[in-house]
């Protein structure tokens, strides 16, 4: 009569793994981010992110059909400026004209309400000494005067016609901040997806070659430390009293304590980046033939969604979505 008790019988078919699962991925869970960038003609390969480009206006849109008639949930845009358009406070970011607010209403004009349009709101990639905020006397980034900006870049996302907004420079008070200005403003209706959680990682490294990243140093005084838990939450209920529509956490993989620790208590949607360093060692380790590439994919996000994610940005999202 040993063993009575035999798990493996609702193991031994496809069909009976699938009845019953107890975690699903969908299309819909899905946002992608993209890199639109100013003064290229053809889309750029990022070289650490193989399969990754830089868009042009008219390969932006492309891949946003793709995105659509794949059924993502969302499309996260990224703008990278010319070297020349960079300064020390980022006027780029807020600059209708600027690329991030073009690429938004290129977006908007070409999917609607298809699916939702989503930018990043952070000063990073306009700053010409690539930091998150604006720099006070002694070099340290101003959480004040960076509130600021991040206000008129929000409203020029608005704008520009994005339907959530994506502060994530880490700095105290911005989802109030923005949430505030917006309904000043008369966007009410625009909703913020807050960077609640964003640890400051050595996975990042590919990113920063996307967006042609000016920084010089690190961002360790405004992104949390890898080594704090409670710090975290302590975040994300920051900015869920402020206002926050959805929180992340940013990393995913090397994070998924922490992810399952906030799913467990916020009370609005959480999301989880896997972010550039994630995608290239996956993407370098099927190249070389040392795992099997869509498998581990697949692996990675429904491993992202058990933990607790609502929604994942990854940038297998459109693949990923057609063999779902």
């Amino acid at each position: 009569m040993f063993p009575t008790h035999r798990p493996r019988r609702l193991r031994r078919t496809p069909a009976l793994r699938r009845l019953v699962a107890e975690t699903s991925l969908e299309p819909r869970h899905l946002v992608l981010p993209m890199f639109v960038a100013d003064g290229i003609d053809e889309p750029r390969e990022i070289s650490s992110m193989p399969g990754v480009f830089q868009h042009t206006p008219d390969s932006l849109r492309r891949a946003a059909r793709e995105a659509v008639e794949a059924g993502l949930g969302g499309l996260m845009l990224f703008g990278v400026p010319r070297p020349d358009d960079k300064d020390a406070e980022g006027s780029g970011a807020s600059d209708p004209d600027g690329i991030l607010n073009r690429g938004l209403r290129w977006l908007a004009d070409e999917v609607g309400d298809a699916t939702v349009v989503m930018a990043d709101t952070c000063l990073d990639e306009f700053t010409d000494h690539g930091h998150c905020g604006v720099l006070d006397a002694s070099g340290a980034v101003d959480n004040d005067l960076t509130l600021q900006r991040y206000v008129d870049m929000a409203v020029a996302q608005a704008e520009a016609g994005a339907h959530l907004l994506g502060p994530s420079g880490m700095m105290d008070g911005q989802v109030a901040a923005i949430r505030k200005a917006l309904d000043d403003a008369g966007y009410a209706d625009v909703g913020q997806l807050a960077y609640s959680a964003k640890y400051a990682s050595a996975f990042y490294g590919p990113f920063r070659e996307a967006v042609g990243s000016s920084l010089q140093g690190d961002r360790r005084t405004y992104q949390q430390d890898s080594a704090n838990r409670r710090e975290s939450l302590r975040e994300v209920d920051l900015d869920i009293d402020e206002g926050a529509d959805m929180v992340m956490v940013k990393p995913a993989m090397s994070y998924l304590d922490v992810l399952r620790e906030t799913a467990d208590r916020s009370p609005v949607p959480v999301v989880a980046y896997q972010i550039s360093g994630e995608y290239s060692m996956i993407t370098a380790a099927a190249q070389n033939g040392w795992i099997d590439r869509d498998a581990a994919i697949l692996e990675s996000l429904t491993s992202i969604r058990r933990a607790g994610a609502d929604v994942v940005l990854t940038y297998w999202a459109t693949e990923a979505a057609g063999w779902l």
